[in-house]
This record gives C-alpha cells, structure tokens and sequence, in this order.
C-alpha cells in the first residue's frame, strides 16, 4: 500500500508574506492552480485511488483540480497543524479550518471522515501531541483497512508531522515539502 502525501499550491495567504497570514479560507492563486494543473498532467490517479483532504479552501480546490470527479473525502484529521509544535505561538486565522457544516453547505454530495469525533474546532493544529498521535492513528488503521493507493493533500507541517509519526526521525522545516510537493511512503 502506498501513502502519497500532495502539498497544496500556493496559496493566497502567501501573496504578501507574511502580511495576509490572517486571511481567512484563503484559496489558491493563479499560480497555485497552475502548479496543481501540471502536477495533474504529472500523474496518473486510478478511480480506485482514495484523497483525503484537509478543510480548507485551498486544499479542497487542490483535490478538485486532481480529482475532476469530486471523488475524496474531506477530514480534519489531515488539517493544519503547526510545525514545530508550539502552544505559544498565535493561532493563524489562514489555517481555520471550514466547519462540518459548511463543507456540507459549499461542497455537496463531499464526503466527511471524522469518525464521529468532536474534532472541528482548530481541527488538529495545535491539539497536544498525545491527542494528535491517537487522532492519526485512528486515520491510519482506517487506511491500512483501504488499501491501494491513498492521497492525503494537506499542509507542510500536518504532513511533517505524520512524516514523524510514520517513523522519520530529526525532520525540521527544511523538509517541508513546499507548493504542490509530493512525499511517497510505502505502508
């Protein structure tokens, strides 16, 4: 089985860094769209190939450039979450994640992987790490139970962090992945 993590593009948040951090659900740019459209035209995805993605609005518009037939599930248990870890940084108003409803108001027929959980909040951003690591690993034994090919499109430091949990020791951001990055990891 094959886990396939896909950074999003650039973001609108980061057109005058680091002014708009604090923009809210900001999506992508024209230049992130392009960036997603040549990745697509990179790749080759399999109707049997399952997305799980984060959130937010530039992720969401990620998958739908990847996956033309809207075909993934939207969790927040791939959302942002900071990178290093720490509690006393400020909250960043671009990494709110939508709230389950409006997922279901903006994205119909989309479906939702929370595992009943009330995890909608900041969704995993800055939930202590004990948290975190039972969170990912109620994901990734539902995954294992999948199989194939499994796409989760997230944020630099979400994916370091599962990097971490995944086995991957001394990763610092200088491993971040960067706009439409991709990281393979056979499970």
């Amino acid at each position: 089985m094959e886990l396939i993590f896909i950074r999003h593009g650039h973001g609108e948040h980061l057109i005058d860094y680091p002014n708009q951090l604090n923009t809210l659900h900001p999506g992508l740019t024209p230049y992130g769209k392009m960036q997603i459209n040549q990745l697509a035209e990179e790749s080759a995805f399999t109707t049997n190939d399952l997305f799980l993605v984060s959130p937010t609005k530039r992720t969401i518009e990620t998958a739908q450039i990847l996956r033309k037939d809207n075909n993934f599930i939207i969790t927040p248990f791939v959302g942002p979450r900071m990178f290093p870890q720490n509690p006393n940084l400020p909250f960043l108003i671009c990494d709110q994640i939508y709230c389950k409803e409006d997922i279901i108001k903006y994205y119909l027929g989309i479906e939702i992987l929370d595992f009943e959980l009330d995890c909608w909040g900041e969704g995993i951003n800055r939930i202590d790490p004990n948290t975190f690591e039972d969170y990912a690993h109620r994901l990734l034994a539902w995954i294992k139970e999948k199989g194939n090919r499994i796409f989760i499109i997230s944020h630099d430091g979400t994916i370091t962090n599962y990097r971490i949990l995944l086995g991957e020791q001394e990763l610092t951001r200088k491993d971040f992945l960067g706009e439409a990055g991709v990281f393979r990891r056979t499970l």
